[in-house]
């Protein structure tokens, strides 16, 4: 099965670093993976965004065109990405910072206060994994072991407690939504 996203926010918001981490897990797990990052001239502040594919089969092209699922971290991302999602896809906002809700009624919008869920996580920079762990859930693109794997990779030289924290604020993404389709059900 193919998972496509898009990832979009402001630079330093950790856009790149989580659907980095979609592909390394989807690598840890054997897939077929393919992430190409996008940024503006400013690192941090300018706008961010990538494309993420994992598939149990070979990946035709890298570029993401027209996503399953979108994580949007701020404003300009949503109305940017909006359109490109396939029927039927998913469209995670951070609500935090967009106020106002998914305007196409052939997607399924989930309103997430990202930020101050990582807050409660007792990570404030760690809206990026609470957009994570909420696209996992929903979409189960990869597994939070994996997930878990490529993060002790990734943030090895800065010990376990960095991994911790990270997986706290996932989990509490993972959960939010996980109440909101329960809720649904």
């Amino acid at each position: 099965m193919l998972h496509s996203v898009i990832l979009a926010g402001f630079g330093g918001q950790g856009v790149l670093l989580a659907g980095q981490l979609i592909a390394y897990a989807g690598m840890i797990e054997g897939k077929h993976v393919a992430w190409i990052p996008s940024y503006g001239p400013e690192m941090r502040g300018g706008t961010a965004h990538c494309g993420v594919s994992v598939s149990d089969d070979p990946i035709g092209s890298p570029v993401v065109e027209e996503p399953g699922a979108l994580l949007a971290f701020n404003l300009p991302s949503l109305e940017k990405f909006e359109g490109k999602v396939t029927q039927g896809g998913l469209v995670i906002y951070n609500a935090s910072l967009i106020k106002r809700g998914v305007y196409r009624k052939d997607v399924v919008g989930y309103p997430l206060l990202a930020n101050e869920l990582a807050v409660d996580a007792g990570n404030p920079r760690g809206t990026n994994m609470v957009m994570l762990g909420a696209y996992l859930m929903l979409s189960g693109a990869t597994g939070i072991g994996s997930i878990r794997q490529a993060l002790e990779k990734i943030f090895a030289s800065k010990g376990p407690e960095v991994v911790e924290i990270n997986m706290k604020a996932l989990l509490m993404g993972w959960r939010a939504v996980q109440g909101v389709v329960q809720k649904g059900a």
